[in-house]
Order: C-alpha cells, then sequence, then structure tokens
C-alpha cells in the first residue's frame, strides 16, 4: 500500500510523526519527533549526513528540443553524472514524460545560461543516463548551478520548493542533489533536546543522489555510486559509541550505506565512492538503527531497509503507517527503525 501525502503543511517539521519500529520484540509505535530523546538512551550515537542540497534541476536544450538535466552528482571539475527528461513540468509524472532524445558520446547539450555540456559517457543500460562535462569548473560551476538550477521538484508537492525548504538546519558542504530529507525534523532544538539526553552527535557528509530517473527499469539500479567523506573524529566516535555498549543511529538511508561501506573497507576514514547496495541479506556491521522517511514494499529505499529489520516486519508496519495516515515521500513523514541487536567485536567497531 502507497501512503498519499497531504499537500497541506507538509513543509512543516513541527506537523511531522514518528513511526517506531523496534526489530527485537516486532513491536510498533506511534510517536512525534520531539519524542525521539525517550526513544533513545544516553550513550547511543546519532550520525548526521550534513550535505546541503544544490539546486541540481537544470533546463537543457538538444537537438531542438526543450529538456530538462537533472544532476545525478556533484563535482567542482570534471564530468558529472545526469539524467536526462523529455519535456514537461514538475506536475507531470517523470515516467510519464516524453522520453528524451538519444545523445552520443561527443555531442553537445546547451544548459541553463547558455553553458556547452559535450556528453562523455552514455550508460549503457538507458541513453538518458549521460556523463557530461560542462566548460565551467570550480567556483564557476558552483556559481553557475545556483543562478540559474532549480532544486528537484516533486509533483505530490503543493508549491514549488525554494532551495531554503530542502536543506536540513545542519546543512554544510554542497554535495547533494536532492535533500538528505530524514534529517529535516532534526531542528536545532530536536538536537539540543538529544544532547541533553546524552545522546552523541557525529557527522559525515554523502553525497545523496537522484531518487528517480523517469525510467523504471533504470530507477532498479538506484541507488549509483555516491561520493562519501567520513570524518576521523566521527569513526572514532562510532568506535568508542559500539566499546561501551551504545547503539550507533542513521539518520538516513545515505548515512547507512556510508557507514556499512566503511566497514566493508576496513573502517577507513576519509573520502571514498560508495558503491555498497544493501539488502536483507547484508550482515550488519556498523549501524544498529536508522531514522528514515516511510517507505513502501515497492520502491527501492525498501530493499536496503531490510537490512535493518525483516521485510515482513516493514510492510506490517508501514500498512500500519498508510492506515493512520502517515505522509510519504522524500519530504513527510519518518520512521525510526531499530534493528536487532549486532554482535560486537571486543577490540573493534
Amino acid at each position: 500500500m502507497t501512503v498519499q501525502m497531504p499537500a497541506a503543511s507538509w513543509v512543516s517539521p513541527a506537523d511531522d510523526r514518528l513511526l517506531h519500529i523496534d526489530a527485537a520484540t516486532g513491536a510498533v509505535g506511534h510517536h512525534r519527533p520531539d519524542d525521539l530523546p525517550d526513544l533513545l538512551a544516553p550513550g547511543d550515537l546519532l550520525v548526521l549526513n550534513d550535505a546541503a542540497t544544490l539546486p541540481a534541476s537544470l533546463s537543457a536544450t538538444a537537438h531542438g528540443r526543450r529538456l530538462e538535466l537533472r544532476l545525478a552528482e556533484w563535482r567542482r571539475e570534471g564530468p558529472l553524472w545526469a539524467v536526462l527528461m523529455g519535456e514537461g513540468s514538475w506536475r507531470e509524472d517523470t515516467d510519464l514524460r516524453p522520453a528524451p532524445p538519444t545523445l552520443h558520446v561527443g555531442e553537445r547539450l546547451t544548459l541553463a545560461g547558455g553553458i556547452a555540456a559535450r556528453v562523455v559517457a552514455v550508460d549503457p543500460r538507458s541513453p538518458r543516463r549521460l556523463q557530461v562535462e560542462p566548460e565551467l569548473s570550480g567556483d564557476a560551476r558552483l556559481s553557475w548551478v545556483h543562478a540559474h538550477g532549480a532544486p528537484v521538484q516533486y509533483r505530490y508537492a503543493a508549491d514549488v520548493l525554494g532551495l531554503q525548504v530542502v536543506q536540513n538546519a545542519y546543512a554544510a558542504r554542497p554535495w547533494a542533489v536532492e535533500m538528505p530529507s530524514a534529517g529535516r525534523p532534526l531542528t536545532w532544538a530536536r538536537l539540543h533536546a538529544l544532547r541533553a539526553r546524552g545522546v552523541g552527535i557525529a557527522r559525515l557528509t554523502h553525497g545523496a543522489g537522484l531518487s528517480a530517473t523517469g525510467d523504471p527499469a533504470l530507477d532498479q539500479t538506484l541507488p549509483w555510486p555516491e561520493r562519501s567523506d567520513l570524518p576521523a573524529e566521527t569513526l572514532r566516535a562510532v568506535r568508542a559509541t559500539r566499546a561501551a555498549g551504545g547503539r550507533v543511529i542513521a539518520v538516513g538511508t545515505t548515512v547507512v550505506r556510508a557507514l556499512e561501506a566503511a566497514a566493508a573497507r576496513g573502517w577507513t576514514a576519509g573520502e571514498h565512492e560508495v558503491d555498497l547496495v544493501l539488502d536483507a541479506g547484508h550482515r550488519r556491521r556498523a549501524v544498529d538503527g536508522v531514522l528514515t522517511n516511510m517507505h513502501g514494499p515497492d520502491e527501492s529505499h525498501f530493499r536496503l531497509l531490510s537490512a535493518i529489520a525483516p521485510p515482513a516486519l516493514l510492510a506490517r508496519a508501514h500498512a500500519q503507517a498508510a492506515a493512520a495516515g502517515y505522509r510519504a515521500h522524500e519530504l513527510g513523514d519518518v520512521a525510526l527503525i531499530l534493528g536487532e541487536p549486532m554482535q560486537r567485536p571486543a577490540r573493534h567497531p
């Protein structure tokens, strides 16, 4: 069952609801984000993704047609993976918009502001996923995107989203092409309340990618590799939390991927490309739980959440949320999913 999000008041964190799912007991409870200090415990660690959201939707022209180019990643230099979409407005379902023209390596697009971009690679799975290299780089590229791009829009929203609406309170480096939206309910007041409870706060930066491409088959390949930077101090905080018996709670599926990928590569800090795809068969080594938006069984994120809690429990909880009127999608209500306790090594996280 898909939860339908009402258009009214959907951008207000004050109205958010929180579904609590406990895999150890199978219990499902209904709360508000203000209840997070009671649902977590002193000594737990909350890990945030502090990536700021870029205006990653750009107008484009190719083969005489007006198109939309959505950046799938951000880098100040070199080529960028992106998705090309056919004509249409944000009010239309991306899957129903006309297919864009097929472009080949070496062809050029004209992007917003008259900037040229050369096609340097085409995904063999779908011609709409391209790697393009704009003629600008560095600060000039960042300024251009902010001057001529728009945030990725969602047709279920009542109004056009401004860039300030798709930023978390603690957003820092501009790496995300869509908002790491699980952190939206975490206002400064709520973060201070968690600290007062004795819950630790740490951060990393992970370039959240696109949630949809307009091609259902290509959507099934999401998430794609994403750029991630894990600070050494966050790695130390994870190590100390686990050694003391606390739980590591990821804020968003991007943080789950980042931390589980760090565990898989031997717990090294620094910047890496994360290509780990999680599912129910994954043995968790880093994350005890996740704060996430509401995702149903028909969504790609549900597969990742199945690495934390059994799919049957998640499906049951999702049905309860739908019946209770929870709001879905990127900026809707949230769920705190706590997995069964992991076996903890004696000396390493």
